[in-house]
């Protein structure tokens, strides 16, 4: 192309010479080509494949004609709905709508629609019937078995079924994408494809799925929870490309979906090799005028250092979409494309990020990973370190250390998550040392997500004593370094396992910290995460223990305002929790309280802090009775 990016109309295609193009890209997000968003990556790849490849970024739902401006592709069409599922995209976790949306010019809300992949496809099939259609993304790979849906509260079948899709291209899709490609280019028809890994297909014939675990049947899923909690936790047990079994769904006695075992982890050179491809590393020239592409601004200026995560944390989806192996980029791989960073006109000398889903993750957990897997039973850091993981920063130490003497580089931040226990499994204290001489910017912010262990066992995160060790060392750290640096915590309401008497042991933890959190997390269940399984089940699929959940919306209103109890617009919900809890000793003057009683005089606060926080001051002694009296005095009109 003229302006360097892939095709978005006929004239594009005209400008280019292509008649006809091997696949049409219909996305949910604005076409920005960067490789933090999939379609990029995807389309890129294609395109270094041999194959020409239009985009169709956000078309307008309800105009059938909007799906046919590059015409008919002569292999078929993709299908994203974007780097979010679009029900997250569009909602909170309160199920009330979002103003804004990063992923669409000048941030507008609306642009695309609710379960954007089934909706692209049937809109799809209004016009080509019979033209194959493969989907990918994070909202269908997520759903890509049945799975609950938290919006509408309800099982939903595998998206292959909804959607009208012929293939599912599931996690990353480097891979997948590749061969399904070459095997429609080489005549195989798309029902034909069943063989390879990294996809979900659908058949009517019972005889062509072969070593393979079944899994309960769809109206089982749906009418005992127990059975989908059971369904659940053997696909979870089966993410691993080195161990994974293949697995298959019931729907009724002619159809079933299955889900062939993940794709291999890509090599440090086939990583390269996609993070090498021709990106633009910017939105499309035609949103300059909506604004841009707010997205933009918290990646443009980011280096992906790695994929995958062994992390665990059970309200976390890597486990199903990147899977638990560290992929890594070379180090050169990485400085090439910084040094082409360094040099752009509006580059302010930071880089904002060096990482991944967790930055300080180099390398997979242990040696045998890359060839019989990981531990489909065990987690590498909970509850306590597997004694086979490598503890080791020196690989990222030296990476940051380049990144630091590169031309115009004033400061190179890390942003994507420090993973604090790692860190301080880790003896040597040189990455600690210069984490925070070079890359904190007065504030690091880690997840210790919680405080209570019984929480913290359930969210798959280590004890709060790891926590606190974390925090004395970071202290110790800036002390011995003559910085005054703070640490952020995360914090998360409402998960599974989290009662009142959890949410107010997290709350006097923080009022021991002197510290109340500008951010709360609510628990949002989003598909194919243990959290959401536990949410929907009230059992937890590892032990098919029950777990208590907080479901009702007062409630969670309840936990939230806890973490928040400084905050007087949440005076009256920590009040109801106190009392509701039996621990209304946290309701007074002293300084263990968190609050203080809803009536005194206003001429005993004389001489008390001013501001938000006034009414949390802590008192010596509390009102005389006579000044109650006075009160109840006034308050009747006597």
């Amino acid at each position: 192309m003229s302006n360097g990016f892939l095709p978005i109309s006929k004239e594009d295609m005209l400008e280019e010479g292509i008649e006809q193009l091997d696949f049409v890209y219909v996305c949910g997000d604005a076409y920005v080509d960067h490789p933090s968003f999939g379609h990029a990556i995807i389309t890129r790849l294609l395109q270094a494949h041999g194959y020409t490849v239009g985009i169709i970024a956000q078309p307008d739902w309800k105009d059938p004609a909007s799906i046919s401006i590059l015409g008919e592709p002569r292999l078929g069409f993709m299908v994203s709905a974007g780097n979010m599922d679009s029900m997250v995209n569009h909602y909170s976790v309160s199920k009330k709508r979002r103003k804004t949306d990063a992923f669409t010019p000048g941030g507008v809300m609306g642009k695309r629609p609710d379960y954007a992949t089934i909706v692209y496809c049937n809109l799809i099939r209004q016009t080509y019937k019979h033209n194959p259609i493969i989907i990918g993304g994070i909202e269908a790979s997520l759903r890509r078995l049945a799975h609950y849906d938290y919006w509408s509260n309800k099982m939903k079948r595998s998206i292959l079924l909804d959607s009208g899709a012929d293939i599912i291209s599931y996690g990353m899709g480097e891979h997948s994408i590749i061969e399904i490609a070459d095997a429609l280019a080489s005549g195989i028809d798309i029902k034909d494809i069943t063989f390879i890994d990294g996809t979900v297909y659908k058949t009517r014939n019972r005889e062509d799925i072969y070593d393979a675990i079944e899994l309960p049947h769809f109206e089982a899923v749906k009418a005992d929870k127990r059975e989908y909690a059971k369904s659940f936790y053997t696909q979870y047990c089966n993410t691993d490309p080195f161990v994974a079994k293949r697995l298959f769904e019931t729907y009724d006695e002619k159809l079933f979906v299955v889900q062939n075992p993940p794709a291999k982890p890509l090599t440090q050179r086939e990583m390269d090799q996609v993070y090498a491809l021709p990106y633009m590393r910017n939105y499309h020239p035609s949103y300059e005028k909506d604004g841009g592409v707010p997205a933009i601004s918290e990646i443009k200026f980011s280096l992906v250092s790695n994929r995958g995560c062994y992390g665990g944390c059970s309200f976390c989806a890597l486990t199903f979409h990147q899977g638990r192996i560290i992929q890594t980029r070379s180090h050169e791989s990485i400085l090439a494309e910084a040094n082409q960073m360094v040099w752009e006109p509006d580059f302010k000398g930071y880089i904002h990020d060096v990482g991944g889903p967790t930055a300080n993750f180099r390398a997979p957990a242990c040696d045998k990973q890359m060839t019989k897997g990981v531990c489909p039973n065990k987690q590498c850091l909970f509850p306590k370190p597997c004694q086979n993981l490598k503890v080791d920063h020196k690989d990222y130490l030296k990476l940051l250390r380049k990144l630091r003497e590169l031309p115009n580089v004033k400061k190179v931040f890390i942003r994507s998550g420090i993973r604090f226990d790692y860190l301080i499994y880790d003896n040597d204290r040189t990455f600690l040392r210069e984490l925070c001489e070079h890359h904190v910017s007065g504030q690091l912010k880690v997840a210790p997500e919680h405080i209570s262990n019984a929480v913290l066992e359930k969210m798959g995160k280590p004890s709060v004593e790891v926590y606190e060790r974390f925090v004395k060392a970071y202290k110790d750290m800036n002390e011995k370094l003559g910085k005054k640096q703070y640490l952020v915590p995360y914090l998360m309401s409402s998960h599974p396992g989290s009662t009142l008497k959890e949410a107010i042991e997290l709350a006097e933890f923080l009022r021991d910290l002197g510290y109340m959190p500008e951010q709360v997390q609510d628990f949002y269940p989003t598909p194919s995460t243990i959290s959401t399984c536990m949410y929907y089940t009230g059992l937890d699929p590892r032990t098919m223990q029950p777990v208590y959940v907080a479901t009702n919306p007062h409630e969670k209103a309840m936990q939230r305002a806890l973490i928040q109890y400084r905050n007087p617009k949440n005076y009256d919900l920590v009040y109801e929790a106190l009392t509701k809890a039996g621990r209304t000793d946290l309701i007074g003057f002293d300084k263990h309280c968190l609050i203080r009683p809803r009536h005194f005089d206003a001429k005993h606060t004389k001489g008390m802090q001013k501001g938000p926080d006034a009414h949390h001051t802590k008192r010596t002694r509390p009102p005389k009775k006579k000044a109650i009296r006075n009160v109840h005095k006034k308050k009747s009109g006597k």
